[in-house]
């Protein structure tokens, strides 16, 4: 989990900007009074997203699971198997019954497309005031 006093960095990685304004939209400015500000890091490539993860750039990671050409839910297996630190990891997935997926990836935790703001709220929330292991 980041310090309080500064803002805690999401990565959101699509290759369709259309998802990443979607995940930003949903979570917004501020999750809840007692967590700090959310900043963003718009992901369109699986090698950005790994450069920023290896330099320790993102408090917890949103990637789509529909993203071509490398899909959300390969490259959080291949962050967990390879990112020395990796954080917390939402998958979103293309339906409910991929959840099978996202647990072979390791993501912490998986959201269906269509983006439910409620549901991934919900979810980020978690992740971000559970301590790191």
């Amino acid at each position: 989990m980041a310090e309080p006093s500064r803002p805690l960095r999401i990565l959101v990685y699509s290759d369709d900007v259309s998802v990443r304004a979607q995940v930003k939209m949903a979570l917004g400015n501020r999750l809840h009074p007692d967590l700090p500000e959310l900043t963003y890091l718009d992901v369109a490539t699986a090698p950005v997203v790994m450069r920023h993860l290896d330099a320790g750039d993102a408090d917890l990671a949103i990637l789509d699971g529909e993203a071509t050409p490398v899909g959300g839910l390969g490259l959080a297996k291949q962050i967990k198997d390879e990112v020395a630190a990796p954080p917390p990891i939402v998958v979103l997935t293309g339906r409910r019954d991929d959840a099978w997926l996202a647990k072979w990836s390791r993501a912490e935790a998986a959201v269906p497309h269509p983006i439910d703001p409620m549901r991934l709220g919900e979810v980020v929330a978690g992740l971000l005031r559970t301590p790191a292991k």
